[in-house]
């Protein structure tokens, strides 16, 4: 790149990062106050994930739809135009070489097809079924990542107020250790280590804050909102008893749970694509009827050089030896039977699991919390003692300094506690299959007819 173009370049690029900070300046980011009811809310309309699912359950409609048609008759028009000529129209007929047109209207039905259509339709409705239960599912996974996520802006927001409380308490403390050393009551190291102390708490502060704006970004793109919304959260991380046992939880999840839900269809519809590979065995019926007219003009009539004709019947079809194409076909729609019978046992078992570790967490977080509240107190209490001691000159800085990162850290534990316990309570309503916006009830009842059957 020579010279010239070199500057010429380098003036665009500046003049493109002025064009960009001026227009920043001139249309700052949005604000919007959002509670995490809105956000979830937000998330189920805009999310892709959700959209995916829905695109999947009009794709599994329209083929349940397509399926109900294939027993319906059909009805089609054909046409050849054509010119014709040769020794056997110049011999043996007064035409000559001339043009022949020739169209058809025919109409056909499947009368028996060996139980094939019957199977195909229960099996796409089923699929149907199963899809609208994966979307009821995809729901309710965006629900608990936008909850979590909610939870974690909000633990974020909390740590820059305890790194803020470590700024201003390294700041008077520092004020206090300058004080005494200026009447030469301590030492310069003294100072040097306060100074130090200050310094590593306005860093955690950046940090804190640098988090936090991760963390609204990551919330902005899983509701929808543009990735440099200021988001106000109007809600708090809290702490309400959740007084439920396993066997409760697990039962209620078996019941509901739409992604266990949608396995057990996806078992009952390979068991119908069994049925219809079986129908290869049998002979199929079809109804025909159609009718021909044929002439030397396109779609007109010629009383001297027209013809018709119809012809209405019923035919029959039947491989009684197809190599054992057929077999091969059970076999494997047996197989598609077992390998979702595993899924499906697959996915009862990590349902369990879910609810069982989702428990254990929200325990455990419980317990952390009334440890995590107690030991803030304390620490509180013995920042207290620390600064009085190194005031009367009995106590030293290390011990002012190690109280202060006591107290910080005491503070963050509290509030991860809050954070852990809340998420885990989402992600417990999540294991538990609570609903969104499909009610599973009849699912589940089709489901007990089916397997009664």
């Amino acid at each position: 790149m020579n010279k010239f173009n070199y500057k010429k370049l380098s003036a665009l690029v500046m003049g493109g990062l002025m064009t960009v900070s001026m227009s920043a300046t001139a249309f700052a980011a949005e604000s919007m106050d959002i509670t995490l009811a809105e956000a979830v809310d937000l998330a189920l309309k805009n999310n892709n994930v959700v959209k995916q699912s829905a695109a999947g359950y009009d794709q599994a409609f329209w083929q349940y739809h397509k399926a109900r048609r294939a027993s319906a008759p059909v009805f089609s028009w054909s046409s050849t135009a054509a010119r014709m000529g040769g020794t056997y129209f110049k011999e043996s007929t007064t035409l000559g070489d001339h043009n022949n047109f020739v169209n058809t209207l025919s109409a056909s039905m499947p009368l028996y097809t060996g139980g094939r259509l019957e199977a195909n339709i229960a099996a796409a409705r089923l699929q149907m079924n199963a899809a609208n239960l994966s979307l009821e599912n995809a729901k309710q996974g965006i629900k608990q990542r936008t909850t979590a996520q909610y939870f974690n802006t909000l633990r974020c927001r909390n740590q820059i107020g305890v790194y803020k409380e470590s700024v201003n308490t390294a700041t008077e403390h520092l004020k206090n250790v300058n004080a005494q050393y200026s009447v030469g009551t301590v030492a310069k190291t003294d100072v040097l280590a306060s100074e130090v102390q200050l310094s590593q708490s306005q860093q955690n502060l950046v940090s804190a804050e640098n988090d936090y704006s991760v963390a609204v970004a990551t919330l902005n793109q899983i509701i929808g909102t543009p990735i440099d919304t200021q988001l106000q959260l109007k809600d708090d991380l809290d702490y309400r008893h959740y007084d439920l046992s396993l066997e409760e939880c697990t039962r209620v999840a078996l019941d509901n749970r739409p992604d266990g839900l949608a396995a057990d269809y996806a078992v009952e519809a390979a068991k119908e694509q069994v049925k219809a590979a079986k129908s290869g065995y049998r002979p199929t019926i079809n109804a025909q009827i159609s009718q021909g007219w044929g002439a030397d003009r396109p779609f007109k009539e010629d009383s001297s050089n027209t013809s018709s004709m119809w012809n209405a019947g019923i035919s029959v079809n039947w491989n009684f030896w197809d190599n054992n194409q057929t077999r091969a076909d059970v076999e494997a729609a047996k197989a598609q039977v077992a390998t979702a019978e595993a899924a499906a046992a697959e996915t009862k078992s990590t349902i369990g699991l879910e609810v069982q570790t989702a428990l254990l967490n929200i325990s455990a977080a419980e317990k952390n919390i009334g440890t995590a509240s107690k030991a803030v107190e304390h620490a509180v209490e013995d920042y207290k003692i620390s600064q009085v001691r190194y005031a009367a000159g009995v106590g030293t800085n290390l011990e002012v300094m190690n109280a202060q990162d006591k107290l910080t850290d005491a503070r963050n534990r509290y509030y991860n506690a809050l954070y852990q316990y809340n998420v885990n309570k989402a992600a417990l309503d999540k294991a538990m299959g609570l609903m969104v916006d499909l009610d599973v009830a009849d699912y589940q009842a089709e489901l007990e007819k089916l397997s009664a059957k």
